[in-house]
């Protein structure tokens, strides 16, 4: 017992921050030395990187390029990787009545989220701009690893689920290399995993977008992912409405009344997929649907800086 404690003490804290999938990363590993833990966050780059080969639309060479190319002309063969990863955001996607769709890459940008924008959309645009989206366009064909986008210009887009994919993958490779501890940080995504080199958890602080300086919430990471999605700077407001650059996908209108949604997961890929959803469903369904998933929940702030969580995370917590 004694030689377990020694041997925790005798690690120490390892970070590196880089650009990965266009975002920053940052790894954090617990190691006994710099040399080890330089190996370790280069295994965690290296399957990084191998991730984003697999899923990204940019990389006309990746499997989900060929995908969207082929969309109403033919079944694309992929690696049984890429095809669970889609047919898992496809169960999400059905979960959350459409709320969250990896379709929604078809959509046509037409809300402008840079002060550009001096109008509306007409309704018929906003329509037109989600004609291509659709989930139940994806035919997945489980026994050739087949994947068809049913429709012509079709697309699918990792945007909402692939960093936290990425995070998970990354954490599993370095639990399995016998790394005892870590958090994997991807632009806000985070995985941990083990207990910091003292014993205790890892905790993520909490912040409320209108007073970014001041956390309202220091929370414990005890073996789980945490995601926060929303950008209080990204809006446009017509009619004294606020209109946020999260899209619905079934509608085509971005989604209103939430600033911020932070959700708690064993894994941050349904915890990136969640996040979007709930400022996508707005508050109070947001958190009926939350409060009905097991072993999740989440934190909402809407767009007057109050604070609404799901039932099983203590507000006296939050307001210490």
């Amino acid at each position: 017992m004694l030689l377990c404690v020694n041997l925790t003490f005798s690690q120490e804290t390892f970070k590196r921050t880089l650009k990965l999938m266009g975002s920053r990363f940052e790894i954090t590993v617990i190691a006994k030395n710099s040399t080890e833990a330089n190996n370790y966050i280069d295994m965690a780059v290296g399957e990084i990187s191998r991730i984003e080969k697999l899923i990204s639309s940019w990389d006309p060479a990746s499997q989900t390029s060929e995908i969207n190319r082929n969309a109403g002309i033919k079944p694309v063969k992929v690696d049984e990787e890429l095809f669970t990863l889609i047919g898992r955001s496809v169960e999400i996607s059905k979960l959350t009545d459409g709320a969250f769709d990896i379709s929604f890459a078809s959509m046509d940008k037409i809300w402008k989220f840079d002060g550009s924008m001096t109008e509306m959309p007409s309704e018929e645009a906003i329509k037109q701009s989600v004609e291509k989206v659709g989930y139940q366009n994806i035919i997945l064909d489980p026994e050739n690893f087949t994947v068809f986008l049913k429709l012509e210009g079709m697309k699918i887009g990792f945007g909402a689920i692939g960093k936290g994919y990425a995070a998970d993958k990354a954490k599993i490779l370095l639990m399995e290399r016998g790394v005892d501890a870590g958090i994997i940080n991807a632009s806000g995504d985070m995985n941990s995993w083990g207990n910091q080199p003292d014993g205790e958890f890892w905790k993520v602080a909490i912040t409320n977008p209108m007073d970014k300086n001041k956390a309202f919430a220091l929370l414990p990471l005890n073996e789980n992912a945490v995601v926060t999605s929303g950008n209080y700077e990204k809006y446009v407001t017509f009619n004294e409405t606020r209109y946020t650059h999260i899209i619905d996908p079934r509608t085509g209108y971005p989604a209103t009344g939430i600033i911020s949604a932070t959700v708690f997961a064993p894994k941050a890929e349904i915890a990136d997929a969640l996040a979007t959803s709930i400022f996508v469903m707005g508050r109070e369904v947001g958190i009926d649907f939350i409060n009905q998933l097991p072993k999740i929940e989440c934190i909402i702030i809407d767009e007057k800086g109050e604070v609404f969580t799901s039932k099983n995370i203590e507000i006296e917590t939050i307001k210490k």
